[in-house]
């Protein structure tokens, strides 16, 4: 499951609302919005983003970071580090390698670590 999916379940959820009805509010199949919430699908374009923030009634923040979710949840990711240091190649391979192994609380201490040097 992805971020983006996660949340998406769980406002669906916590509304009582079934896939097949939401599927059919926003005009996409059962099928695609399940694949969606389990992580099966790559990033839905802004148009479907929108779609679900309209369904929902959410605004302002709450808008904002389901779009942020969705923009961050593409389950295949490619890391591309040609023209990178070699420390950033070896980074990547190494997180390919060793993501399934990681721990939730080790997850969480990566992304905190990697959302605090951005803003270095």
């Amino acid at each position: 499951m992805t971020p983006f999916g996660e949340k998406l379940r769980s406002l669906r959820r916590q509304r009582g609302i079934s896939q097949r009805d939401m599927a059919t509010a926003i005009g996409v199949s059962p099928a695609y919005l399940s694949a969606l919430e389990h992580g099966r699908r790559g990033v839905p374009n802004w148009a479907t983003v929108q779609k679900i923030i309209g369904f929902f009634n959410v605004i302002w923040d709450d808008a904002e970071e389901l779009q942020r979710l969705a923009e961050r949840s593409d389950p295949r990711v490619v890391i591309d580090t040609a023209g990178l240091s070699p420390g950033a190649t070896e980074l990547s391979n190494l997180l390919a390698e060793k993501i399934s192994s990681l721990g939730e609380a080790e997850i969480e201490r990566l992304i905190r670590l990697l959302r605090d040097a951005r803003t270095e």
